[in-house]
């Protein structure tokens, strides 16, 4: 029954007026009551009776309504929640769910690959080997709630597939909140360690060809996150050492959206990622293409940061200054290049293209 009705019978139920039984209230003399086994009930207080019980049955009839409404979200909400999953968690046939676990309960059979110390090289039985990464967290996904989010998330990422981006392969978690990611391995070395090798050297190994592909292989990883994925997902973390090489030099994404949904103070992310856009991937990967161009350490402190400095050397006409002096030939390429690097650096992320903007800039370089 509405609201409306039951309006409706409140108010006739409170304002229907009361007769006399008598039937004039002038008779001074009172009339003789003739007796009956069953008297009738004035016809007031039989209409009464009928709304009163109207009214109940209609409430009670509606609060049976809102408590199946209420039980049946409850059985829906409960059928759709992920499974708590125990052990391993693989998303690849080619990685076995207890050789995983038996390699990660041994810390013998686990090896550094990169000199930041951020992954592992992990011997699986049969001759497989995979990077590990271990992400401590203090204590966090003690709850279900909490190890159902993760599990979700890191589905999401294992689903992004791409030539550029590091394929996740499974995660384990462990006592204490401890988080193990397997990746497929790259037998390569991260972009932060050839840069680094080549400053410590005083020479430059990769050429402008091998400097080009790496960036254009990095901004076609982001643009498959940005654009081919759904859900969209956010890097949260593009900078050199997540930037690994395989023996041509061709790039791959490792980390994505694992600082978005596995911060390593132990905290679950708080609103402060909402604040964190695509377009703040394209600031991070603006670092990495100025790095890649100059020769210099992005992290090396320049006077209001990376961006004005470079604003400001092409504002004055010398651009060219920014540019390695080993770019003889090369520097009308390096120059377009360079602008599109103070672009992604700009202070307002409107005035940063996309990632799928990105690829067609940097892939129209070598036409011109």
């Amino acid at each position: 029954m509405s609201h409306a009705l039951v309006l409706s019978l409140l108010v006739v139920f409170f304002l229907l007026p009361s007769f006399p039984s008598s039937s004039s209230s002038e008779n001074l003399v009172p009339e003789a009551r003739i007796p009956s086994l069953s008297p009738a009930a004035p016809p007031s207080h039989r209409l009464r009776r009928v709304l009163l019980g109207a009214l109940l049955g209609s409430l009670t009839g509606a609060s049976l309504s809102l408590l199946l409404l209420i039980l049946g979200r409850l059985c829906i909400l409960y059928a759709s929640a992920s499974p708590l999953l125990r052990g391993p968690v693989v998303f690849s046939p080619a990685v076995p769910a207890k050789a995983l676990q038996f390699a990660l309960s041994d810390p013998s059979r686990l090896a550094p690959i990169l000199q930041s110390k951020l992954y592992s090289r992990a011997e699986l039985d049969g001759g497989l080997a995979v990077a590990v990464k271990r992400i401590e967290r203090g204590g966090a996904l003690r709850s279900a709630a909490e190890r159902r989010w993760v599990q979700r998330g890191l589905a999401g990422l294992a689903a992004a597939k791409h030539r550029n981006v590091m394929a996740l392969r499974g995660f384990v978690v462990g006592a204490e909140g401890r988080v193990d990611v397997v990746y497929d391995l790259v037998g390569g070395m991260s972009l932060e360690e050839a840069m680094e090798r080549e400053r410590r050297e005083g020479r430059r190994e990769m050429g402008w060809e091998s400097r080009h592909r790496i960036a254009v292989g990095v901004a076609k990883g982001l643009r498959h996150l940005h654009f081919e994925c759904c859900p969209r997902i956010l890097h949260y973390a593009v900078k050199p050492s997540n930037v690994l090489l395989d023996e041509e030099l061709e790039p791959r994404l490792a980390d994505c959206g694992l600082a978005g949904l596995l911060p390593p103070s132990g905290d679950l992310p708080s609103d402060a990622t909402v604040q964190y856009t695509d377009k703040s991937d394209v600031f991070s990967f603006g670092m990495i293409l100025a790095a890649l161009i100059t020769g210099k350490n992005p992290r090396e402190p320049f006077s209001g940061g990376w961006g004005k400095w470079l604003r400001r050397l092409q504002q004055s006409g010398e651009l060219r200054e920014a540019l390695p002096q080993d770019s003889d030939g090369e520097e009308d390429e390096l120059l377009m290049a360079l602008r599109i690097a103070i672009v992604c650096l700009s202070d307002s992320p409107t005035d940063r293209p996309s990632s799928d903007e990105l690829v067609a800039m940097l892939s129209q370089i070598h036409s011109f």
